[in-house]
This record gives C-alpha cells, structure tokens and sequence, in this order.
C-alpha cells in the first residue's frame, strides 16, 4: 500500500507539518510529488499538496485520499524544496509557501473537467473514446471514477487530454465556436446539388467549405460568407456541419503585432559586461552579477543578448522587472526579440489571464517569462538564468506572508540549476554594492550613455529662495521658463510629484485641528473627484468638512499638493499645454496604463504628469525637460533607508530626459538643497553617494553592516500590545548574544490601524545562529492568541518598509 505525505491547507502551528494518508488501489500509480489532492482532516475535506511518497508509516489508523485534483504535479521538486526553504527563512507556514507559489486560478472554488485535446482524437483508445460517449470532455467525477486513471494520465502527458479548470465566478476557460464540415467534399457537393433555389445561402456556406474543408470559427465564417448565425444553425441541425466549443488562451496582447527585432551591435563596454556572464551560461556555474549601469547605458540589450544564448542552449529565463515599469515597452522589446516564447506574468492581468500564462510555462510552451516578483515561481524545470532589473526597488519584497524577496528566492533558485544571476540597476541597493564590493557578487560596470549621450543636466531649486522672492506658485522660475520653452519647441516633458491624491491632510487654519482617520493615527487625503477624505490604511471614507468639527470657523483647508491640484495649476498658468496625467486614479482601470503611455508617445500631449510610476523605463526620444516638483517629501519619513530611495528616485527620473538626439535638463525643486542624497542626485554620483551612506549607517548600526528583524505586534486593546511587545523583547534579550542590540518596545511610526495598537521591536545583529529558532518560539507561545486572531504578532526577517 502506498503512503502519502500531505501538507494540508490548515495554517496553524500544530499542522504545520506533514501528514500521512494511504493511497487508493486505482490512483497507486498515478499519484506524484507536488500535486494537490484532498483529504479528510479531522470532520471535514481539506486541500493539500503531497510532498512525498512513501511504503509505510508509523501511524496506527490511517486514512484515505478523498480525491486528486491533478494528474500532472503543479509544483515540481525544485519548487517543493524552495517552499521549504521559504518557511524556514521567512518563518511562515509551509502551505503558506507552496500556495504563495502557484496563481490565484488554483486556489480558488472550482469545477474540473478532463478535455480531447483540439485535434487528437485519433490518438485515443477506444476504451478512452467510450468514456466520452462522443463529447470532447467529461467530469472529473467520472475521471475519479472511472478503471483507466492511469491511461488518462499517460494521454494528459502526452498533451492528449487536457484538464481544465472552470472556476466557479472567478475564471473561465476562454472558448470560441468552431464549425466543421461532417461531410467530405464529395458529399457536400452532392448536398448543395440539391438544395432547393431559394437557400441560397446555405448553398454560399457549403461553397466555403467545398473550397477550405478546415474547421474554422463562427465569427470568422460569418464575416467571410456574409450570412447569418440561423443559416449556420439550419446545417447543424440537417447533420451536415458539426458545431463544438474549443478553447483557445486569453492572450493579453493578441491584437498586437510584433515586428521580429535583431540583437544591437554591442559597445565594448556592453560586450565587456556580456563576456563573463556568457560565460557563467555555458560553463553551467553559479554567479550573481551585479550590472551597475547609468540609465540609458543599455542594460535591456545585455539582457536580450543572455537570455538568446540561453535559449539557444535549449533552456529558459525568468526576466523580473518591478511592477510600475511593467510598461507595454518592457514587453514590447521582449515579444518583438523572442516572439511566443515569451509569457507575461503581472497584476494587470485577469486571474484568467494569468492562470492561461502560467499553464503556457508549465506545458513547457515558452522559454522566457517577463514578470512582476510572484514570476520568480514560474515553473520552469530548465532555468539558464534569471534576471532582477532595478534590483534596488523595494517592490521585490513582499509585505505580507510569506515575506520572501524575489532577489533572496532568485539566488536560491540558481543556485539548484546552477546558473547565472543578474542583478541590474543605475543606483543599486547598498546591500548589493557592498556585497559587490566585497566580490560575493561580480561588478559588472556601464559608465557611458549608449549613443554617448551625454548625462542630463541638474538644475537644484532652493524653493524657500521663490517663497522669499513672493513666487507661491508650486513652479520655480526656471521650471516655468522651461516649460515655455518646450512648448514653443515641441519637445515633451516628464514632471514627477512625489505622491498620490489631491492634497496631503486638511486642516482648520482657525484652531489648527487636522482630520484624522477614527479607526488609524494618520491624516485623511482629500480627493477632489468626489470631494471626499479617505483613508489610504483602512478605506475609512468621509465628506469633506464645510466647518471646522471642532471650532465651528470655515477656515478649513486643504494642504499639501496633488497631481490634481498640479494638473489645474497647469491649465491656469500653460492653458495651452496638452496634460496626461497618471495617477493611481487615472490608470486603475485595465489597460489604462498602456492608453496613456501611447498617447504620450505618439505626441498627443506635452507633458506627462505623474507620481512614481513614470519614475522608470520610459524611453521616449522626444522628452528633453523632467521636472520633479516635491524631492523631499520621502527624506522626512522615519526609515533609515530614506535618503537612499530619495537619491533612487532622483536619479531614476532624472534619466528619463536626453535619452536620445536631443539634450536633456533637469529641474528638481526642494525645500532641502543642501541634504546630499538631493546634491548628489544632481550629479547622478551614485559611488560618493553610496560613500556617505556607508558612513552614516556604519555609525548607526543598520545595513548593509548589520542584518534587521521586525516584530511588530497589534491588538485591539493598547496595554495588551505593549505588555507583549516587552515580554518578547524581554526574552529575547536573554536568548539572543550581548552583540545584538535590541531596540523596543516601542509604538510603530503608525500606532493604530483599523482601531487595532501596534507595537515593534527592532533586532540588529550580525551572527545569530539561533535566532530563528527563538522567534519561532515566540510564535508558539502566542499561538493560542493569534489562533483566534485576538492579537497578531509578524515577524520579518528583511524588513523594506519600516512603518
């Protein structure tokens, strides 16, 4: 009797483990490592994911799997080994991470059916072609059912059958009408001999398929003969053409033609930079490399360049790049270089859509997959190398469990298929220069522009210095003569607000009162569309104020700016300029994003206006001003690495300007000049910068010279989350060795969330080989209370955002 051991989709501490369940007769042959199957738990049916195979088990009374739900695994051994991997480093349950890796399509309610693949009937058995009694699918009910389990699965591995998934509400498979002739040639021609005169139509129908004898879908055979759906209907129902639902792939971008691109002829120092990690590819070796290049010096050509040669060598690439510059440009240049060997994997995308891209990888149907950090998972058994682009972005870390970082998971990743690893940025993490520096990874170095361009130039605005000279509009004097001037030339311009909404907080200029959120310790945002304060922690949503609440005065205003409140500016003082404005309000529907980016470059507008997600990988010729209306407003948040992403940022936009022909400037207005992550951001310096930072955190104990852990505690009740914060940092101060310095309790930089108190507790240390083992204590201990959610206790081992 075979033995499975099955990690069951209960996320607690006391079935964080495996469990043992015999398998049926039937399935003995079938059943594999990595797939899903459900089990009987305690009184009910639960999911889970069989992780082994085994001949016997110490447990007494063992029971049965209830059902498969695969006949293929959905997690391959390398991945079942990375969600071990991933609890252990993350410290989250082990379901947590093998859910974490698979799209929402298979974790939702679902009904399955097993389906003929289009076109392979022939290739059955006739003891197959009974059980679907001349339908092209069945249910997974008489799948289970059935004496053959095995030969099906034989006939879904050869790509015979497939199984398909139609998930109740959330997906459905994407399907068109084929009409087939039922006839030969002959027998139509006999057929339309003797239609009567005035079935005319009928008789165009059959003369189509007389001509082209091959299936073809019912739109097309409409548009084609020009005839209604009755007439078609009318021959289905005589027996002569035959009618059948096939699938066919949500194709996000199938209306788009790609022209097939040629590799650029390399500058030396891109064919320098290539040369090592060419080498890494074929002598199948482990390295992570470290491409630290200014913007515009050609980073996306290497990366094109890699991953051709790791194709050649008949293996596959996983290119990451961050979320708000998954623009249609990025997958533009990969679709047009590699064609449909490329799946696209990123949030824009339908839950259909992203479970169609994930069944292309797993079917082994492309080679390349172009993605946000969740593609760091695609299932892909073949790996020659795998891509991180803007490595430094703080997106590649993911905030809720498991809160791996793709970077960490990329290298554990390569580090199996023995393959290269590259890490690409213009200004990197100082994690990873510093390990750079170190030679744990390899510096790769592009100094110059691709054309030799040269670098824009940095204009620094001292905006206290306008207050003074009685200038209160949010544009310096030499923005606005910039502007002017671009506009006279028809050249284009970027302008970066460094924030989302209309205005920050409103505020009663009588009493001084800002509103604040009921629920959370943090001022509301107007937004102008519906003249409503929300808030952006819990979705709290209120009307904006006519009189101030607390003294009654009409003084209430808003304050701070928005790209609203900036758009409007515009069309007062440039009522000529044509405005696109993105925001998270104007690119929330889909395909927004891509609309606006295309009406930008095809010139329909002057100006771009926006907030981060106009910061990286645009490439248009024809924009030569960036202009950055607020640098300062990340520098005073309470997060060590604020100077850091400041200087990012800075830098990131300042390269969109110049790409091309025509010189670039830019304009960065700030009420700081002076802080040298703004001065340094001027002269796109990143080495100094990344020496005066070095400096700073050396003396204040944090990365890269030490590693963090936050624990953050939260609980309705404020004297509860304090008294187990202290008890925590009181029994790890005992456990952990006198070189880690413990800092806490102490109330998180945002109190309150969802009227729920939080509290942290920051851990600095270098060598603590226990510490893993001691927070997973903690969490034991607590279990009971976080069981029932009464208090919530999160622990992250690499912590990005320190709010």
């Amino acid at each position: 009797m075979g033995i499975a051991s099955v990690v069951v989709d209960v996320p607690a501490k006391q079935t964080d483990r495996e469990f043992d369940y015999s398998i049926p007769g039937k399935w003995e042959h079938i059943v594999q490592p990595g797939m899903r199957v459900i089990v009987p738990f305690g009184p009910r049916m639960v999911q889970g994911f069989i992780t082994a195979l085994k001949n016997d088990s110490n447990v007494k009374k063992i029971r049965e799997v209830k059902e498969i739900l695969d006949l293929e695994p959905v997690l391959n051994e390398e991945l079942l080994k990375l969600g071990s991997w991933l609890t252990e480093e993350t410290m989250c349950f082990r379901i947590t991470a093998l859910q974490a890796m698979l799209p929402a399509a298979l974790k939702a309610k679902y009904e399955k059916v097993l389906r003929i693949s289009t076109g392979r009937e022939e290739h059955l058995e006739a003891t197959v072609q009974a059980l679907f009694k001349n339908k092209d699918m069945i249910s997974w009910k008489d799948v289970l059912e059935s004496d053959h389990a095995a030969l099906l699965q034989k006939h879904v591995r050869k790509g015979n059958l497939e199984v398909m998934y139609f998930v109740k509400d959330k997906l459905k498979k994407k399907t068109v009408r084929v009409i087939q002739p039922l006839l030969n040639k002959e027998g139509l021609e006999d057929y339309a001999g003797i239609l009567p005169p005035n079935a005319r139509k009928q008789y165009e129908v059959l003369h189509h398929f007389i001509n082209h004898p091959d299936k073809i879908q019912l739109r097309e055979l409409l548009e084609d003969v020009r005839v209604s759906n009755a007439v078609v209907k009318a021959l289905i129902d005589k027996g002569i053409l035959a009618e059948k639902e096939e699938e066919i792939y949500r194709d996000p971008y199938e209306n788009r033609v790609f022209k097939q691109t040629e590799p650029f002829i390399l500058t030396q120092e891109q064919a320098d930079a290539l040369r090592p990690v060419k080498k890494s590819i074929h002598d199948n070796s482990h390295a992570v490399f470290l491409l630290y290049g200014v913007t515009g010096s050609g980073k996306t050509e290497i990366y094109l360049q890699a991953i051709d040669d790791v194709i050649k060598k008949g293996e596959e690439a996983i290119m990451l790049v961050p979320e708000i510059s998954l623009t249609p440009q990025t997958v533009k240049r990969f679709k047009e270089r590699f064609g449909n060997l490329v799946a696209v994997m990123h949030s824009g995308l339908s839950i259909g859509e992203k479970y169609d891209e994930w069944r292309k990888i797993h079917r082994k149907e492309v080679k390349v997959v172009v993605g946000a950090r969740s593609a760091i998972f695609a299932p892909f058994e073949n790996l020659g190398i795998i891509i991180i682009d803007e490595e430094h972005e703080s997106s590649y870390k993911q905030e809720e469990t498991p809160r791996y970082h793709a970077r960490e998971v990329a290298i554990e990743r390569a580090k199996h298929h023995n393959c290269p690893v590259i890490l690409g940025s213009a200004t990197p993490a100082l994690e990873s220069f510093a390990r750079a520096k170190k030679n744990v990874y390899k510096l790769l170095t592009l100094s110059k522009r691709m054309n030799e361009s040269k670098l824009p130039r940095v204009d620094i605005v001292d905006m206290r210095e306008e207050l003074r000279n009685g200038n209160r509009s949010m544009f310096s004097k030499t923005l606005f003569s910039k502007l002017t001037d671009r506009l006279e030339k028809g050249e284009q311009t970027v302008l970066l607000l460094n924030k989302r909404g209309h205005s920050s907080f409103v505020m009663c200029r009588s009493c001084g009162l800002v509103t604040n959120c009921p629920n959370c310790d943090i001022s509301l945002t107007y937004h102008r569309y519906n003249d409503s304060l929300k808030c952006h922690y819990c979705g709290h949503e209120e009307r904006m104020p006519q009189a101030c609440p607390e003294c009654g005065s009409d003084h209430i205003r808003f304050f701070g700016t928005g790209t609203q409140k900036v758009e409007e500016e515009l069309a007062k003082i440039l009522p000529e300029a044509r405005v696109i404005r993105m925001d998270v309000d104007t690119t929330s529907k889909k395909g927004s994003h891509e609309r606006l980016l295309n009406a930008f470059q095809e010139g329909h507008a002057d100006i771009l206006l926006g907030t981060q997600m106009i910061a990286k990988g645009l490439d248009f010729p024809n924009i030569t001003l960036v202009g950055v209306l607020s640098a300062d407003t990340m520098l005073h948040l309470p997060d060590f690495r604020s100077s850091e992403k400041t200087f990012q940022l800075l830098t990131q936009v300042s390269g969109r300007a110049g790409r091309h022909e025509l010189p670039g400037e830019v304009v960065i207005q700030t009420y700081t000049p002076e802080h040298y992550s703004i001065e340094l951001s001027g002269l796109q310096d990143f080495d100094v910068f990344y020496e005066r930072e070095m400096y700073i955190r050396r003396q204040s104990h944090y990365p890269p010279y030490y590693y963090l852990a936050l624990i953050n505690v939260s609980h309705e009740d404020l004297m509860k989350a304090v008294a187990v914060t202290e008890k925590i940092t009181k029994y790890l101060t005992a456990s952990l060795s006198p070189e880690a310095i413990i800092l806490g309790p102490v109330a998180s930089p945002i109190s309150r969330i969802n009227n729920r108190y939080r509290y942290q507790c920051l851990i600095k240390y270098k060598r603590e080989p226990e510490l893993k083992k001691q927070l997973r204590t903690v969490l034991e201990h607590y279990q009971q209370e976080t069981a029932q959610n009464l208090l919530q206790i999160s622990i992250d081992m690499n912590p990005q955002i320190m709010m």
